[in-house]
């Protein structure tokens, strides 16, 4: 691998306004992945993202929905550190194993409402939000609401940042993770 800029910090070694973070995540996930290690050296940024992932995580919007947008997000960019994390949540959540085969080969859902998440999410990106109005209708027509509609967008900027942080820093997989890769 080539070097790279983005040493992985500690909490001892990174900036101070890091730590804080550093150590919550470490408390929450039950290690420090080398992502936020790595997100760490520009403690604006890990703020942000944990900012942001935080208020997407208390959306309206269902946990398989939240993690639909998620791992289209990263199979989309490519990041596998970010479909391994979200692997582990979809099994740990005893998510259906043929939804969680779909979302990580980026392949039709099994689920029609979650589907509806998928296309929906692709569409936002695609299209830098300018959605076709049949796929707004169709994201509606399962349910979900013009709030839901923005909470995705939300969740796709926080999984943006993510995954592209991730791919530039050139976060490895977790030994945690790999199990999920």
């Amino acid at each position: 691998m080539p070097e790279t800029p983005f040493a992985e910090l500690t909490p001892q070694t990174a900036p101070a306004t890091s730590r804080r973070i550093m150590e919550a995540t470490r408390q929450r996930l039950g290690f420090l992945p080398s992502a936020t290690a790595r997100l760490a050296v520009s403690p604006h940024t890990l703020e942000g993202f944990t900012r942001m992932s935080a208020a997407f995580e208390a959306t309206t919007l269902d946990q398989l929905a939240r993690e639909t947008v998620v791992l289209t997000v990263a199979t989309r960019n490519e990041c596998h550190l970010c479909v391994a994390m979200h692997t582990r949540t979809l099994r740990s959540l005893r998510a259906d194993e043929a939804l969680i085969e779909a979302l990580r080969e980026a392949r039709p859902l099994p689920d029609a409402r979650l589907e509806a998440v998928r296309v929906f999410t692709l569409e936002v990106l695609d299209r830098s939000g300018a959605v076709a109005p049949e796929t707004l209708d169709a994201f509606l027509a399962h349910g979900y609401t013009a709030e839901q509609a923005l909470e995705v967008v939300l969740g796709i900027g926080a999984y943006t940042l993510s995954t592209l942080a991730n791919r530039l820093t050139g976060a490895p997989v977790d030994p945690e993770l790999e199990p999920f890769a």
